[in-house]
């Protein structure tokens, strides 16, 4: 049986973005969580129970191993947990019911097309900053006589214990404002048209460049936000991130032409 082929997409053009445009892709974001609550509080919660269990692993068992298998499901799981949300907030925008099985549905069958490409991206981004982070570690502190980090955190008010901090966040920074701008438009763009991951990359990568100050102070409004949702256990990112995803959608269809 011959397999039916989807002819592929134009790459689209980029829009200038500005701050009027973030504010109202926030606003349209929390529009579409208040208006589908359940959608957006089923896919957090992968977000909550996956820090919970990390939590449970640092703190209760003192089983630290589990840790990176457990952080490496959230760039698996992630891409695929937004375009979820990215569906939820495109049956809004047009009209189209909402049902559990139609969404689950859209986000099944992205496992056949471009998002598990971009899933191993960011997994491979979250691999290299893990050793690049122990690396690090190992170059200022690897003379320390310290056996638990968790018993002895002095250690970091040390000389060598700052300038590893200093280093380690210059360099996560870097990392970070890399995988933002090769993602921040590329998934909603890969789930909405017929666009390779590479060619998905280089336009978010270039709308960016072409909006640097607004979009890389959307970057750090993301991170801060989900710090913030993160400290009362967790719990705060029940709506921080599907308002975040909502608004992700927004500001994708008004950065591309």
């Amino acid at each position: 049986m011959t397999q039916k082929v989807v002819p592929a997409s134009a790459v689209p053009a980029i829009n200038s973005v500005t701050l009027a445009d973030l504010t109202a892709a926030l606003r349209l974001g929390w529009r579409d969580f208040t208006r589908a609550p359940l959608f957006g509080l089923f896919f957090a919660s992968v977000y909550v129970l996956g820090g919970w269990v990390m939590y449970l692993a640092l703190t209760v068992s003192g089983q630290l191993w589990w840790t990176l298998p457990a952080a490496a499901g959230f760039p698996i799981l992630g891409p695929f947990i937004a375009c979820g949300l990215y569906e939820v907030s495109r049956r809004i925008e047009q009209g189209t019911p909402l049902g559990w099985r139609s969404v689950l549905g859209v986000v099944w069958a992205e496992k056949n097309r471009q998002i598990p490409s971009i899933a191993v991206v960011i997994v491979v981004f979250f691999l290299f900053w893990n050793f690049l982070a122990h690396m690090i570690f190992a170059l200022f502190m690897g003379l320390s006589t310290m056996t638990d980090v968790s018993s002895s955190l002095s250690v970091f008010l040390t000389p060598n214990g700052l300038a590893m901090l200093a280093v380690g966040t210059a360099v996560g920074a870097v990392f970070a404002t890399l995988l933002f701008s090769l993602t921040v438009v590329s998934l909603p763009l890969m789930m909405d048209r017929e666009i390779d991951f590479v060619t998905a990359m280089i336009v978010s990568f270039k709308t960016v460049q072409a909006s640097p100050t607004v979009m890389l102070g959307w970057g750090a409004f993301i991170a801060l936000l989900v710090f913030a949702a993160m400290l009362p256990g967790f719990l705060g990112l029940l709506i921080v991130l599907p308002v975040l995803g909502h608004a992700t959608w927004h500001l994708y269809r008004r950065a591309l032409a």
